[in-house]
């Protein structure tokens, strides 16, 4: 079965200073697949500075790796030239978090669909365009006689996010990267969002990678989660698994910090004590999350692999040396599709 997305070993390394250069790891050694012909929603959670983001550009080929490739069916996307490019650019599309950053104030909800489909030449008349338009905006739950000719500010907040999927539809693509796409939405349009991304993997085929810091939302919306900590992938597994009953400190804490709907349930109860002096003194050798961790231990000023639990699921953690290590190419396996 073929990949429609390999990224192998992809580790991205940010630089600053001119006399005293001075790295961040922003991803270390990253590695995942999703296949051609099983559509699926992958998240990708973690708090704000774990990676998330650097991963949607790398992903979408804003930027480019340190180290590793990134394959799409197949071939480098940053050696793709002349067709092979246009291809991956419309078949790769993006959500991102601020929908109204996408419309230029300027121009109405027309100019955002219009744009795609005569840049890739996706119809051959304006009425085959506008029926494209009319599809795509039927298929993420809007009236197109309510959004047509209308500005962004004239829209509501969900209403520019649906319309954000819509463009994307209108490319027909095989991989939505959203990152973030819900967070600036009210609550009471959440769900209807969400529907929508999930409609768009049933019914149209489109794998989705989805980024987020909220695990209430990717529980409910994604088959595979892969747990993110500065750059390092500390648990993945099904959602179920890892959501349900997470075994790295680290995902146990964001568990933790879900504010559930039961006043007798303590929220955030166990403490989460970060040692400054660990932190400076803290290198890419070693665990990531030590500094922070409350069952640390001498072993974990070495960097842990990913140990295999289950079926479905895996950990960085030293606390399951006794369990069979994985490589990091090897971390698709177990994410059920």
């Amino acid at each position: 079965m073929s990949d429609l997305l390999e990224l192998k070993n992809i580790t991205k390394t940010y630089s600053r200073g001119l006399l005293s250069r001075v790295s961040t790891i922003a991803l270390n050694n990253v590695s995942l697949k999703l296949e051609s012909e099983r559509p699926t929603i992958m998240t990708v959670a973690g708090e704000s500075g774990s990676g998330k983001t650097t991963l949607a550009m790398l992903l979408l080929g804003f930027i480019t790796p340190t180290s590793g490739q990134i394959l799409y069916k197949g071939k480098d996307i940053h050696t793709l030239r002349g067709e092979e490019r246009m291809i991956f650019r419309r078949e790769v599309q993006a959500v991102f978090q601020d929908p109204f950053a996408v419309f230029n104030p300027f121009y109405t909800v027309d100019h955002l669909l219009t744009v795609p489909i005569e840049r890739f030449k996706l119809a051959k008349s304006k009425s085959e365009a506008r029926d494209i338009m009319y599809d795509s905006l039927s298929a993420v739950g809007l009236r197109p006689g309510d959004v047509l000719g209308r500005f962004p500010h004239q829209l509501s907040g969900g209403q520019r996010q649906r319309i954000n999927v819509a463009r994307a539809l209108v490319l027909r693509p095989k991989l939505l990267v959203a990152d973030e796409p819900v967070s600036m939405v009210d609550a009471s349009l959440r769900a209807n969002i969400l529907e929508t991304l999930r409609g768009l993997q049933k019914n149209y085929g489109v794998s989705i990678i989805y980024i987020t810091h909220d695990l209430t939302t990717a529980y409910h919306i994604a088959n595979s989660i892969i747990v993110l900590y500065r750059g390092n992938v500390m648990e993945a597994g099904s959602v179920d698994n890892v959501i349900k009953s997470p075994q790295h400190p680290y995902t146990s804490l964001l568990i933790d910090s879900i504010p559930w709907p039961d006043i007798s349930r303590k929220w955030g109860e166990t403490a989460i004590k970060v040692r400054e002096s660990d932190i400076a003194e803290q290198t890419a050798i070693g665990c990531r999350f030590s500094s922070r961790c409350p069952k640390v231990m001498d072993k974990c000023k070495q960097s842990p692999p990913l140990f295999r639990l289950s079926e479905h699921q895996a950990a960085s953690c030293f606390l399951y040396d006794q369990h069979p290590s994985i490589e990091p190419e090897k971390l698709s396996d177990l994410l059920p599709v």
